[in-house]
């Protein structure tokens, strides 16, 4: 029961990124880059202290570039893919197109897929196609666009961090190394758009984002994930998009249309189906 409720607990601070990110967005409280930038100033702050509390000091954690851009690009483009999308939407693209992206760099790498894990994978980029296919209920092509470029560096950035002997450690280096360039990419906003809004309620919400539903849900992350099957773990972030588009319905009020309902199935099935055939063929 501790676990299941630890797993919960996580699922639903992953889910939060998408609703804090949503709500101070669409409220005009702050502009997206500001918000990307605090959000990862103050996750590298929290996993830091997490670090200095940690009994184990690890040894002196290698710097890998292609891990601080993915997560620069995941940060970034999520943050500015909210500017368009509605909660439960940008969840369900950003969580399709990771599995996805994971899926292909398994692939890339060697891994052989059964039969039933490319039905699964095609059933799930279905989903995603239908759910941007042209249309009254169609998302802004603009904002899914930044949400796959975000999908995709988050996709990217976990199968990097899949060998690393310290996630935590690694994580917060990573943080801490994307600031400047989330730094750099704030000041081009500033200069090229004419500035961007910044109030006490964004910088908060941005700080929750940062330093509780990233820093200390991705701690809770590692804390459990060794206590999980992988299929176990991969399946309970399935519930991410579902948890996402609850908080958009209840703190932003937004519609939940047919058509993502239907894209939800899909990805949701197709999603799980591979993720059952990868774990009976290991079995």
């Amino acid at each position: 029961m501790r676990l299941f409720l630890l797993v919960v607990l996580t699922m639903i601070a992953f889910a939060a990124n998408s609703v804090l990110n949503r709500i101070a967005l669409s409220d005009q409280w702050i502009g997206p880059a500001s918000f990307a930038t605090i959000r990862l100033g103050s996750g590298a702050l929290v996993l830091g202290i997490l670090l200095q509390f940690r009994r184990d000091q690890s040894d002196a954690i290698k710097t890998h570039w292609v891990a601080v851009f993915s997560l620069l690009a995941y940060v970034v483009g999520f943050s500015y893919a909210y500017l368009w999308l509605d909660t439960g939407i940008g969840a369900l693209i950003m969580f399709g197109g990771v599995q996805m992206t994971m899926f292909a760099g398994a692939v890339y790498q060697g891994q052989r897929p059964v039969a039933l894990q490319w039905v699964g994978s095609a059933l799930a980029f279905g989903g995603l196609v239908y759910l941007l296919l042209p249309g009254a209920a169609a998302p802004d092509i603009g904002g899914a666009a930044l949400m796959i470029v975000a999908a995709l560096g988050w996709g990217v950035y976990s199968l990097v961090g899949r060998g690393v002997r310290d996630p935590l450690a690694a994580t917060a280096r990573n943080f801490l190394l994307a600031l400047p360039f989330s730094v750099a990419i704030l000041a081009g906003a500033v200069v090229f758009s004419n500035g961007e809004t910044v109030t006490v309620q964004g910088v908060l919400l941005a700080c929750l984002s940062g330093a509780v539903t990233s820093g200390l849900g991705y701690a809770l992350w590692y804390h459990v994930l060794p206590m999980l099957q992988t299929s176990i773990a991969a399946v309970s972030q399935l519930t991410v998009p579902l948890i996402a588009m609850l908080g958009g319905w209840v703190f932003l009020g937004e519609p939940v249309t047919n058509a993502f309902l239907v894209s939800t199935a899909l990805v949701v099935v197709g999603v799980g189906l591979s993720i059952w055939a990868g774990a009976q063929r290991h079995a």
